[in-house]
């Protein structure tokens, strides 16, 4: 054996000096020259008020510039194909290591996507059955219902010894996509009486379609066709009008001298209106279609997507379509059971893909469930659990708010996740507000002091202890407690929900309190929203506010998402005797030079575009000659640039009182987002904000009953106490308020808890508790009952 020679240590590695990442002057967003170091290899959580620059540091800057470096490794030729990142707004980045995001954006609505097609479950699945399943049908492609069966014949060209030569070839591709309703699983079917009145004639305006009625070139179409009388009533149609009128294929005609093209009105519809995105469609158009397009599970496949072969195919008595309506933990004991050595391999990686579903809370769900259906703390699980087993090591994992949509009980073991990724050798930076997690940290940065322009800065950094013992927001609010009240109100009525049995609810009858604020708990997938969105019946007069995304480009800002921009502009219009329209940068008011936009956006192919100020109008978005017209003193600029508590006194009272403006602008201080200037781009809000501004706008409907699903989330602690409050005044005005929810804070606030279990999936579905919070407190009967007692200290 080799001696070793010297006594002496050796001297530290260069390699080993890099155990910092280093920011220096990052200003993404409301950032002001932020400066901080984060350890290597520890669990740092960066927290602070909703909308205090959480997010821009930690996504927009650190991760982004990870993204844009590891990007620029790749041949401009591939960097073509790949989003154009700009590199984030910051002076020195150090110490950088390749960051893998796992954030809350929901998954693809896109009907064929599943939790089995985004996970990897359903192709190791479908590997699985085309080698074991009998009879045997084909490839892995005969299972997956993305894969349609074609077959087809022809004579080809081929060239030999010089000479070409025809010879005849076939092909055939089995698939496994349901043929009727080609792997959807539903099928849509028009309401006929939804498209016309069948009493009236084409002249006396039958079609009911919006954009087909007033005698407009849609409607001349089919009353000028000349394939049936126009005076008669489509009642009176013969067979062969009938199908002329609603199915006739393309056909080109002219009417008044004009060249078109006749369609029958259901492909026409089908062709204009529901092939489009929903969220982008017109409201009364999307209002048309809601009415108008019903979706019913698909008769030939029952909803499975799969044809009849791939559901012939059995292991064990078990088709790939059971397997897929399993739950998860049920599927794991299924595939556990299978002892097979000649797959192996295949067995143990599909074994340890769906243990993780079930380590990470989510065992309740089953792989043929939609991806669009997910919550956004469900989807951020299931993008988790690719990096679980992951060997992986030295990389920079980013989470955003992981605990949200977790009760209590599960937040312990995504805590148990967070450290294990860490003592693997990775560095764990989480965006988070909750103080159990917060609690688990190596590292804390607190940024603030306030949101929006009054955050952007550091304001503690250091260890949990430190951040207790600091005078910042948050360590104030650290060891906050809501206690339980000492009087619940009187409920003045009751909503009957009788016989609920949506996904996984089992026959629930249960009878919500009206005129109270009552609180839905129950672990993650106990059925709290089956029973609050799926049963409460329609003619409630129930408002609801889910966690759906906003939608909104960088012209959308408050103003306009709120309505609030349309008082506005007719106040300035009346005020100064001009079109209302120039007061929008959307339309006739903008500055020509950048539409409207205030920024000038040069694309340079792979290069990251960029975007300067537009120098004719400053950045303002108006047309110079615009902003000489004022109102109360101010151009349209200067009121779009007022932070929201300013903009209410401004038309509040004085000469530039607007009562619909002013009420408008109530709402929005009342939900907390005071600090937000109007005319900010919603695609720099954070998710709280987004949230808290959909809830603003939603308190102007006529409804007696409010439905919130989870509001706390993205929420600071010591922004809960102003929900808390805002809740109260909404009830104490006489409406019903239903909150779903999981943060202990809330249902101490409640007058009545309902509480669903004492599992998820098909261990939940049920109603374990109901009455008051102290009741609830007393008992100590469920899960919820024991961590809302510890958290009361109970």
């Amino acid at each position: 054996m080799a001696e070793k020679t010297d006594p002496q240590s050796p001297a530290p590695h260069a390699a080993d000096s890099h155990e910092l990442i280093r920011v220096h002057g990052a200003r993404e967003n409301n950032l002001k020259d932020v400066s901080v170091e984060i350890p290597k290899r520890r669990l740092t959580v960066f927290t602070g008020v909703s909308g205090s620059g959480k997010s821009s540091l930690v996504f927009d800057t650190i991760a982004a510039e990870s993204q844009r470096l590891i990007n620029e490794t790749y041949s401009a030729f591939l960097q073509g194909f790949m989003p154009t990142l700009a590199r984030p707004e910051v002076d020195v980045l150090d110490g950088l290591t390749t960051v893998i995001t796992v954030d809350q954006q929901r998954m693809g609505a896109d009907p064929r996507s599943t939790v089995g097609t985004a996970t990897d479950a359903n192709a190791m699945l479908r590997i699985l059955f085309s080698r074991l399943g009998t009879p045997h049908i084909g490839s892995p492609k005969a299972f997956s219902f993305n894969v349609a069966s074609i077959s087809g014949a022809g004579a080809v060209t081929v060239e030999r010894a010089g000479q070409k030569v025809k010879e005849r070839r076939s092909f055939s591709i089995t698939g496994g996509m349901c043929p009727r309703c080609e792997g959807r699983g539903s099928v849509t079917d028009l309401d006929l009486t939804q498209l016309y009145d069948d009493s009236k004639s084409l002249n006396e305006g039958a079609i009911t379609v919006p954009g087909y009625k007033g005698g407009g070139w849609n409607s001349r179409l089919y009353a000028e066709s000349g394939f049936y009388d126009a005076d008669k009533p489509i009642r009176r149609f013969t067979k062969k009008e009938l199908h002329d009128f609603l199915h006739r294929e393309p056909t080109r005609m002219k009417i008044a001298g004009i060249n078109m093209t006749y369609e029958g009105l259901i492909p026409r519809i089908q062709k204009s209106m529901l092939s489009k995105d929903k969220e982008s469609m017109q409201p009364h158009i999307r209002e048309f279609v809601d009415r108008a397009v019903t979706f019913t599970t698909c008769p030939d496949c029952d909803g499975t997507r799969l044809n009849e072969g791939a559901r012939s195919s059995k292991i064990d008595g078990i088709s790939i379509a059971d397997a897929c309506a399993m739950q998860i933990s049920d599927l794991a004991g299924w595939v556990r059971a299978l002892a097979e050595p000649s797959v192996a391999p295949l067995l143990t990686a599909l074994q340890h893909t769906l243990d993780s579903f079930v380590e990470i809370g989510l065992g309740y769900l089953s792989l043929d469930r939609p991806a669009g259906t997910l919550s956004g703390g469900e989807a951020q699980r299931v993008k988790m659990i690719r990096h679980l087993g992951s060997s992986l090591t030295d990389v920079t994992y980013v989470f955003d708010e992981p605990t949200t949509g977790l009760h209590p009980h599960d937040i312990q073991r995504m805590n148990d996740l967070l450290l294990r990724l860490r003592d693997k050798g990775n560095t764990v930076l989480v965006v988070e507000h909750k103080p159990e997690v917060i609690a688990i940290a190596d590292h804390v940065v607190d940024l603030g002091p306030g949101a929006g322009a009054g955050g952007g800065t550091v304001c503690f950094e250091g260890t949990v202890e430190g951040l207790r013992a600091g005078g910042t927001l948050t360590g104030r609010h650290f060891d906050d407690r809501a206690s339980l009240k000492d009087s619940v109100r009187k409920p003045t009525g009751t909503l009957e929900i009788r016989g609920a049995a949506t996904h996984n609810l089992r026959d629930v009858d249960v009878d919500v309190p009206l005129g109270v604020l009552t609180v839905i708990t129950g672990v993650a997938g106990s059925g709290k929203s089956s029973l609050v969105h799926g049963s409460i019946p329609a003619d409630a007069g129930v408002v609801s506010v889910d966690q759906g995304a906003i939608r909104g480009s960088r012209r959308s800002n408050p103003a306009t998402y709120t309505g609030l921009l349309e008082p506005i502009r007719k106040a300035f219009a009346k005020a100064n005797g001009v079109k209302p329209a120039l007061f929008s940068a959307n339309s006739e008011g903008a500055c020509p030079i950048c539409n409207g936009a205030g920024v000038v956006y040069t694309d340079l192919a792979i290069m990251a575009g960029v975007s300067t100020t537009c120098e004719e109008c400053d950045g303002k978005r108006f047309e110079a000659s615009v902003l000489d017209h004022h109102f109360g003193g101010r151009d349209i600029s200067e009121v779009l640039a007022m932070p929201v508590t300013e903009a209410e006194e401004f038309f509040g009272s004085g000469e530039a009182h607007v009562p619909a403006a002013h009420r408008i602008l109530q709402r929005l201080a009342d939900v907390g987002l005071g600090y937000l200037t109007i005319g900010q781009p919603l695609t720099t809000l954070s998710g709280g904000e987004r949230q808290r501004l959909k809830l603003a706008t939603h308190m102007a409907d006529k409804g007696g009953v409010y439905v919130l699903d989870e509001p706390t989330a993205g929420l600071h602690l010591a922004d809960v106490e102003q929900l808390l409050g805002l809740l109260d005044r909404l009830v104490d005005s006489g409406k019903s308020v239903i909150v779903v929810e999981h943060h202990q804070a809330v249902m101490a606030h409640a007058d009545w808890i309902i509480d669903l279990g004492p599992g998820a999936g098909h261990d939940g579905g049920r109603i374990v508790f109901e009455g008051t919070p102290a009741d609830l407190v007393a008992a100590r009967s469920t899960l919820t009952g024991e961590h809302l007692s510890t958290y009361v200290g109970g």
